[in-house]
Protein backbone atom coordinates (compact mmCIF):
# COMPACT_ATOMS: atom_id res chain seq x y z
CA UNK A 1 0.00 0.00 0.00
CA UNK A 2 1.46 3.36 -0.63
CA UNK A 3 2.60 5.41 2.40
CA UNK A 4 1.14 8.51 3.48
CA UNK A 5 3.31 11.63 2.42
CA UNK A 6 3.08 15.38 3.43
CA UNK A 7 1.58 17.86 0.86
CA UNK A 8 2.27 21.62 1.36
CA UNK A 9 -0.16 23.99 -0.69
CA UNK A 10 0.09 27.49 -1.08
CA UNK A 11 -2.33 30.30 -2.74
CA UNK A 12 -4.91 32.19 -2.17
CA UNK A 13 -6.25 35.05 -1.94
CA UNK A 14 -9.99 34.31 -2.89
CA UNK A 15 -12.20 31.72 -2.47
CA UNK A 16 -11.54 30.62 -6.04
CA UNK A 17 -7.96 29.61 -5.36
CA UNK A 18 -8.63 28.20 -2.06
CA UNK A 19 -11.58 25.71 -2.91
CA UNK A 20 -9.99 23.64 -5.38
CA UNK A 21 -6.92 23.42 -3.07
CA UNK A 22 -9.07 22.03 -0.37
CA UNK A 23 -10.43 19.49 -2.85
CA UNK A 24 -6.81 18.69 -3.93
CA UNK A 25 -6.12 18.15 -0.54
CA UNK A 26 -9.49 15.78 0.18
CA UNK A 27 -8.36 13.61 -2.47
CA UNK A 28 -5.15 12.78 -2.04
CA UNK A 29 -5.77 12.47 1.52
CA UNK A 30 -8.35 9.62 0.41
CA UNK A 31 -6.22 8.39 -2.17
CA UNK A 32 -2.71 8.22 0.60
CA UNK A 33 -5.11 7.88 4.58
CA UNK A 34 -2.57 9.46 6.63
CA UNK A 35 -0.93 11.94 4.87
CA UNK A 36 -0.41 15.78 6.38
CA UNK A 37 -1.17 18.87 4.70
CA UNK A 38 -0.14 22.91 4.95
CA UNK A 39 -1.72 25.47 3.59
CA UNK A 40 0.71 28.35 2.99
CA UNK A 41 -1.26 31.57 2.29
CA UNK A 42 -2.21 34.65 2.99
CA UNK A 43 -2.94 36.46 6.12
CA UNK A 44 -6.72 37.00 4.74
CA UNK A 45 -9.48 36.60 7.49
CA UNK A 46 -11.37 34.80 4.60
CA UNK A 47 -8.47 32.47 3.83
CA UNK A 48 -8.29 31.25 7.45
CA UNK A 49 -11.70 30.88 8.07
CA UNK A 50 -12.58 29.04 5.12
CA UNK A 51 -9.60 26.40 5.98
CA UNK A 52 -10.24 25.84 9.83
CA UNK A 53 -13.34 25.13 8.13
CA UNK A 54 -12.09 21.47 7.08
CA UNK A 55 -9.51 21.39 9.90
CA UNK A 56 -6.67 21.56 7.81
CA UNK A 57 -3.25 23.29 9.49
CA UNK A 58 -2.73 26.83 7.97
CA UNK A 59 0.67 29.22 7.82
CA UNK A 60 0.94 32.52 6.12
CA UNK A 61 3.90 34.28 5.69
CA UNK A 62 4.03 38.23 4.67
CA UNK A 63 3.77 39.03 0.98
CA UNK A 64 2.34 41.66 -1.24
CA UNK A 65 1.32 41.48 -5.17
CA UNK A 66 2.86 43.22 -7.88
CA UNK A 67 1.25 43.18 -10.78
CA UNK A 68 -0.78 46.12 -11.85
CA UNK A 69 0.56 48.07 -8.65
CA UNK A 70 1.52 51.56 -8.10
CA UNK A 71 5.18 52.40 -8.07
CA UNK A 72 5.35 52.84 -4.16
CA UNK A 73 3.26 49.33 -3.59
CA UNK A 74 5.36 47.67 -5.99
CA UNK A 75 8.60 48.74 -4.10
CA UNK A 76 6.71 47.91 -1.31
CA UNK A 77 6.10 44.33 -2.60
CA UNK A 78 9.61 44.16 -3.87
CA UNK A 79 11.12 44.79 -0.63
CA UNK A 80 9.14 42.24 1.50
CA UNK A 81 10.35 39.50 -1.16
CA UNK A 82 12.77 38.75 1.03
CA UNK A 83 11.32 38.35 4.03
CA UNK A 84 8.87 36.19 2.18
CA UNK A 85 11.22 33.72 0.88
CA UNK A 86 12.96 33.14 4.51
CA UNK A 87 9.55 32.90 5.54
CA UNK A 88 8.49 30.09 3.45
CA UNK A 89 12.30 28.51 3.67
CA UNK A 90 11.20 28.39 7.75
CA UNK A 91 7.75 26.46 7.03
CA UNK A 92 9.40 24.47 4.04
CA UNK A 93 11.72 23.35 6.31
CA UNK A 94 9.90 22.44 9.36
CA UNK A 95 6.94 20.34 7.93
CA UNK A 96 9.69 18.68 5.23
CA UNK A 97 7.09 18.30 2.67
CA UNK A 98 7.24 15.72 0.10
CA UNK A 99 5.75 17.50 -2.25
CA UNK A 100 4.59 21.24 -3.24
CA UNK A 101 1.43 22.60 -4.87
CA UNK A 102 0.78 25.92 -6.22
CA UNK A 103 -2.90 27.36 -6.77
CA UNK A 104 -2.49 31.04 -7.53
CA UNK A 105 -2.24 33.96 -6.33
CA UNK A 106 0.94 36.24 -5.42
CA UNK A 107 1.73 34.25 -2.11
CA UNK A 108 2.52 31.23 -4.43
CA UNK A 109 5.35 32.40 -6.38
CA UNK A 110 8.12 32.55 -3.25
CA UNK A 111 6.91 29.68 -1.88
CA UNK A 112 6.98 27.69 -4.76
CA UNK A 113 9.82 28.74 -5.72
CA UNK A 114 11.96 28.38 -2.31
CA UNK A 115 10.70 24.59 -2.33
CA UNK A 116 12.52 24.45 -6.11
CA UNK A 117 15.83 25.95 -4.41
CA UNK A 118 15.41 23.19 -1.46
CA UNK A 119 14.99 20.10 -3.66
CA UNK A 120 11.57 19.35 -2.93
CA UNK A 121 9.20 18.24 -6.19
CA UNK A 122 6.99 21.29 -7.13
CA UNK A 123 3.73 22.09 -9.40
CA UNK A 124 1.47 24.13 -10.24
CA UNK A 125 -2.41 24.32 -11.01
CA UNK A 126 -3.35 27.44 -13.49
CA UNK A 127 -7.04 28.15 -13.47
CA UNK A 128 -7.59 31.01 -15.64
CA UNK A 129 -7.15 31.07 -19.71
CA UNK A 130 -4.58 33.35 -18.78
CA UNK A 131 -1.82 32.79 -16.14
CA UNK A 132 -1.18 35.20 -13.21
CA UNK A 133 2.42 36.45 -13.13
CA UNK A 134 2.68 33.98 -10.19
CA UNK A 135 2.61 31.00 -12.15
CA UNK A 136 4.16 32.47 -15.36
CA UNK A 137 7.06 33.17 -13.80
CA UNK A 138 6.89 29.90 -11.92
CA UNK A 139 6.11 27.77 -15.57
CA UNK A 140 10.08 27.68 -15.76
CA UNK A 141 11.07 26.43 -12.42
CA UNK A 142 7.89 23.84 -11.50
CA UNK A 143 8.22 20.23 -12.57
CA UNK A 144 4.50 19.97 -13.75
CA UNK A 145 1.77 22.48 -14.69
CA UNK A 146 -1.75 21.71 -14.09
CA UNK A 147 -4.50 23.45 -16.46
CA UNK A 148 -7.90 24.11 -16.41
CA UNK A 149 -9.23 25.33 -19.62
CA UNK A 150 -7.61 24.19 -23.11
CA UNK A 151 -5.53 26.98 -24.72
CA UNK A 152 -3.55 27.92 -21.45
CA UNK A 153 -1.09 25.88 -22.65
CA UNK A 154 1.11 28.13 -25.15
CA UNK A 155 1.99 30.22 -21.89
CA UNK A 156 4.12 27.30 -20.33
CA UNK A 157 6.52 24.66 -21.83
CA UNK A 158 4.10 21.78 -23.58
CA UNK A 159 6.22 18.73 -22.34
CA UNK A 160 4.80 20.03 -18.70
CA UNK A 161 1.44 21.15 -19.32
CA UNK A 162 -1.31 18.53 -18.40
CA UNK A 163 -4.93 19.83 -18.83
CA UNK A 164 -6.95 18.03 -15.93
CA UNK A 165 -9.89 20.98 -15.53
CA UNK A 166 -10.37 22.71 -12.27
CA UNK A 167 -11.13 20.92 -9.21
CA UNK A 168 -14.46 21.22 -7.89
CA UNK A 169 -15.38 20.33 -4.40
CA UNK A 170 -16.74 16.57 -2.96
CA UNK A 171 -20.28 18.36 -2.15
CA UNK A 172 -20.40 19.97 -5.81
CA UNK A 173 -19.86 16.72 -7.91
CA UNK A 174 -21.94 14.39 -4.95
CA UNK A 175 -24.64 17.13 -6.18
CA UNK A 176 -23.40 16.50 -10.27
CA UNK A 177 -24.15 12.91 -9.66
CA UNK A 178 -27.80 12.98 -8.36
CA UNK A 179 -31.06 12.29 -10.57
CA UNK A 180 -32.37 15.59 -11.65
CA UNK A 181 -35.92 16.33 -10.10
CA UNK A 182 -39.19 17.36 -12.55
CA UNK A 183 -39.02 21.00 -12.36
CA UNK A 184 -42.30 22.71 -10.62
CA UNK A 185 -43.03 25.72 -9.94
CA UNK A 186 -41.69 29.05 -10.66
CA UNK A 187 -37.96 29.31 -12.14
CA UNK A 188 -35.32 30.59 -9.91
CA UNK A 189 -32.79 32.87 -10.51
CA UNK A 190 -29.14 32.60 -8.68
CA UNK A 191 -26.91 35.53 -8.80
CA UNK A 192 -23.82 35.61 -7.69
CA UNK A 193 -20.69 38.29 -7.73
CA UNK A 194 -18.03 35.93 -6.46
CA UNK A 195 -16.90 35.58 -2.55
CA UNK A 196 -16.31 39.32 -2.02
CA UNK A 197 -19.68 40.45 -4.06
CA UNK A 198 -19.77 42.34 -7.38
CA UNK A 199 -21.27 45.93 -6.54
CA UNK A 200 -22.35 46.96 -10.68
CA UNK A 201 -24.27 43.41 -10.96
CA UNK A 202 -26.10 44.21 -8.05
CA UNK A 203 -27.15 47.49 -9.47
CA UNK A 204 -27.71 45.82 -12.52
CA UNK A 205 -29.83 43.16 -11.68
CA UNK A 206 -32.44 45.23 -9.15
CA UNK A 207 -32.57 48.15 -11.61
CA UNK A 208 -33.52 45.30 -14.20
CA UNK A 209 -36.42 43.74 -11.47
CA UNK A 210 -37.04 47.38 -10.81
CA UNK A 211 -38.71 47.38 -14.14
CA UNK A 212 -41.57 45.34 -14.12
CA UNK A 213 -41.40 43.40 -17.06
CA UNK A 214 -43.97 40.32 -17.60
CA UNK A 215 -41.44 38.25 -18.07
CA UNK A 216 -40.17 38.32 -15.01
CA UNK A 217 -43.17 38.46 -12.52
CA UNK A 218 -43.15 35.14 -10.35
CA UNK A 219 -39.27 34.42 -10.76
CA UNK A 220 -37.82 33.17 -7.60
CA UNK A 221 -34.00 34.83 -7.17
CA UNK A 222 -30.92 33.79 -4.99
CA UNK A 223 -28.59 36.57 -4.44
CA UNK A 224 -24.92 36.47 -3.25
CA UNK A 225 -24.31 40.24 -2.80
CA UNK A 226 -21.02 40.34 -1.04
CA UNK A 227 -20.70 42.02 2.34
CA UNK A 228 -21.56 45.88 1.29
CA UNK A 229 -24.70 45.41 -0.26
CA UNK A 230 -26.91 43.39 1.47
CA UNK A 231 -29.49 45.53 2.63
CA UNK A 232 -29.75 47.90 -0.25
CA UNK A 233 -30.52 44.67 -2.47
CA UNK A 234 -32.80 43.18 0.38
CA UNK A 235 -34.97 46.33 0.04
CA UNK A 236 -35.21 46.49 -3.31
CA UNK A 237 -36.78 43.32 -3.57
CA UNK A 238 -39.13 43.99 -1.16
CA UNK A 239 -40.18 47.11 -3.00
CA UNK A 240 -40.75 45.46 -6.02
CA UNK A 241 -42.46 42.49 -4.62
CA UNK A 242 -39.96 40.03 -5.73
CA UNK A 243 -39.36 36.65 -3.68
CA UNK A 244 -35.34 36.58 -2.74
CA UNK A 245 -33.30 35.22 -0.58
CA UNK A 246 -30.75 37.20 -0.19
CA UNK A 247 -27.08 36.97 1.67
CA UNK A 248 -23.40 37.97 1.69
CA UNK A 249 -21.98 35.07 1.47
CA UNK A 250 -23.27 30.96 1.37
CA UNK A 251 -22.16 28.71 2.85
CA UNK A 252 -23.66 25.70 1.30
CA UNK A 253 -23.33 26.35 -2.37
CA UNK A 254 -24.61 22.97 -3.48
CA UNK A 255 -27.55 23.27 -1.80
CA UNK A 256 -27.96 27.06 -3.59
CA UNK A 257 -27.10 25.40 -7.03
CA UNK A 258 -29.73 22.49 -6.65
CA UNK A 259 -32.49 25.06 -6.93
CA UNK A 260 -30.89 27.27 -9.83
CA UNK A 261 -32.32 27.22 -13.38
CA UNK A 262 -30.29 29.92 -14.66
CA UNK A 263 -27.64 32.03 -13.03
CA UNK A 264 -26.02 35.41 -13.49
CA UNK A 265 -22.44 35.25 -12.57
CA UNK A 266 -18.88 36.67 -12.80
CA UNK A 267 -16.43 34.61 -15.23
CA UNK A 268 -14.41 33.26 -12.01
CA UNK A 269 -12.66 29.90 -12.77
CA UNK A 270 -14.22 27.94 -9.89
CA UNK A 271 -17.40 29.02 -10.40
CA UNK A 272 -17.62 28.19 -13.97
CA UNK A 273 -15.86 24.78 -13.63
CA UNK A 274 -18.61 24.28 -10.69
CA UNK A 275 -21.38 25.20 -12.94
CA UNK A 276 -20.17 23.20 -15.64
CA UNK A 277 -20.04 19.74 -13.89
CA UNK A 278 -23.90 20.98 -12.58
CA UNK A 279 -24.77 21.36 -15.98
CA UNK A 280 -26.54 24.92 -14.93
CA UNK A 281 -27.14 27.99 -17.93
CA UNK A 282 -25.25 30.83 -17.50
CA UNK A 283 -25.44 34.86 -18.12
CA UNK A 284 -21.97 35.74 -17.89
CA UNK A 285 -20.68 39.49 -17.12
CA UNK A 286 -17.02 39.06 -16.83
CA UNK A 287 -15.18 40.95 -14.10
CA UNK A 288 -13.39 43.94 -16.32
CA UNK A 289 -10.74 44.57 -14.26
CA UNK A 290 -9.11 41.05 -13.88
CA UNK A 291 -5.71 40.78 -14.52
CA UNK A 292 -4.87 40.75 -18.42
CA UNK A 293 -8.97 40.25 -19.08
CA UNK A 294 -8.65 36.66 -18.21
CA UNK A 295 -12.30 36.61 -17.15
CA UNK A 296 -13.50 37.37 -20.40
CA UNK A 297 -11.38 34.62 -21.55
CA UNK A 298 -12.66 32.16 -19.23
CA UNK A 299 -15.69 32.77 -20.17
CA UNK A 300 -15.30 32.50 -24.11
CA UNK A 301 -15.01 28.80 -23.41
CA UNK A 302 -18.35 28.37 -22.51
CA UNK A 303 -19.91 30.80 -24.42
CA UNK A 304 -18.33 29.26 -27.57
CA UNK A 305 -19.45 25.48 -26.37
CA UNK A 306 -23.17 27.06 -25.95
CA UNK A 307 -23.75 26.86 -22.57
CA UNK A 308 -23.57 30.20 -22.02
CA UNK A 309 -24.21 33.67 -22.93
CA UNK A 310 -22.07 36.85 -22.49
CA UNK A 311 -22.92 40.25 -21.71
CA UNK A 312 -19.98 43.17 -21.52
CA UNK A 313 -20.19 44.84 -18.03
CA UNK A 314 -19.19 48.56 -19.43
CA UNK A 315 -21.96 47.91 -22.10
CA UNK A 316 -24.58 46.54 -20.19
CA UNK A 317 -27.99 48.57 -19.17
CA UNK A 318 -30.46 47.37 -16.41
CA UNK A 319 -32.90 47.38 -19.81
CA UNK A 320 -30.59 44.81 -22.08
CA UNK A 321 -29.87 42.58 -18.91
CA UNK A 322 -33.64 42.85 -18.12
CA UNK A 323 -34.46 41.75 -21.83
CA UNK A 324 -31.99 38.76 -21.98
CA UNK A 325 -33.71 37.38 -18.96
CA UNK A 326 -36.47 37.42 -19.95
CA UNK A 327 -35.59 35.86 -23.49
CA UNK A 328 -33.33 33.23 -21.68
CA UNK A 329 -36.11 32.79 -18.90
CA UNK A 330 -39.09 32.29 -20.80
CA UNK A 331 -37.05 29.07 -23.30
CA UNK A 332 -37.48 26.09 -21.42
CA UNK A 333 -35.93 23.95 -23.57
CA UNK A 334 -33.21 26.36 -24.45
CA UNK A 335 -32.29 26.86 -20.97
CA UNK A 336 -32.24 22.68 -21.13
CA UNK A 337 -30.63 22.60 -23.96
CA UNK A 338 -27.69 25.31 -22.84
CA UNK A 339 -27.59 22.98 -19.83
CA UNK A 340 -26.36 20.18 -21.48
CA UNK A 341 -23.87 22.10 -23.63
CA UNK A 342 -22.68 23.56 -20.13
CA UNK A 343 -21.88 20.10 -18.85
CA UNK A 344 -20.39 18.86 -22.33
CA UNK A 345 -17.25 21.61 -21.39
CA UNK A 346 -17.22 20.22 -17.64
CA UNK A 347 -14.33 18.23 -15.92
CA UNK A 348 -15.58 16.41 -13.39
CA UNK A 349 -12.44 14.12 -12.60
CA UNK A 350 -10.14 17.29 -12.53
CA UNK A 351 -9.14 16.62 -8.75
CA UNK A 352 -8.33 12.95 -9.39
CA UNK A 353 -6.20 14.32 -12.56
CA UNK A 354 -4.05 16.49 -10.56
CA UNK A 355 -3.97 13.90 -7.58
CA UNK A 356 -2.28 11.73 -10.12
CA UNK A 357 0.08 14.32 -11.72
CA UNK A 358 1.06 14.53 -8.25
CA UNK A 359 1.72 10.66 -7.25
CA UNK A 360 3.61 10.60 -10.45
CA UNK A 361 6.01 13.19 -8.72
CA UNK A 362 6.16 11.45 -5.78
CA UNK A 363 6.89 7.60 -7.70
CA UNK A 364 3.61 6.34 -6.90
CA UNK A 365 1.17 5.13 -9.50
CA UNK A 366 0.73 5.79 -13.04
CA UNK A 367 -0.90 8.50 -14.98
CA UNK A 368 -4.53 8.71 -15.57
CA UNK A 369 -4.16 12.51 -17.54
CA UNK A 370 -4.20 13.97 -20.44
CA UNK A 371 -1.88 16.21 -22.21
CA UNK A 372 -2.59 19.67 -22.76
CA UNK A 373 -4.47 18.99 -26.29
CA UNK A 374 -6.31 16.47 -24.57
CA UNK A 375 -5.16 13.12 -24.96
CA UNK A 376 -4.85 9.99 -22.67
Amino acid sequence: MDTPVRLMLTGGGTGGHLFPAIATAEALCRRLPGSEVLFVGTKRKMDRNSLAEYGYATSSIHCKGLKGKSYISLLQGLAVLPLSCLEAMYHILRFRPHLVVGVGGYVTGPVVAVAKLLGKPTLIHEQNAIPGLANRKLGSLVAKICLSLPGSEKWFSPEKAVLTGNPVRDAILTLAGKEKKKKEGPLTLLVLGGSLGAHRVNELVIESFGLGLPGLQGVRVIHQTGPDDTEMVEASYRKNKIEATVSPFFRDMAEVYEKADLLISRAGATTLAEIAVLGKPALLIPYPYAADGHQEKNAEFYVQGGGAEMLVEKELTADLLGENLVRLLGDQQGLEAMGTAMRSRAFPEATEHIVDVCMDLLGHSSLRVRSASGKE
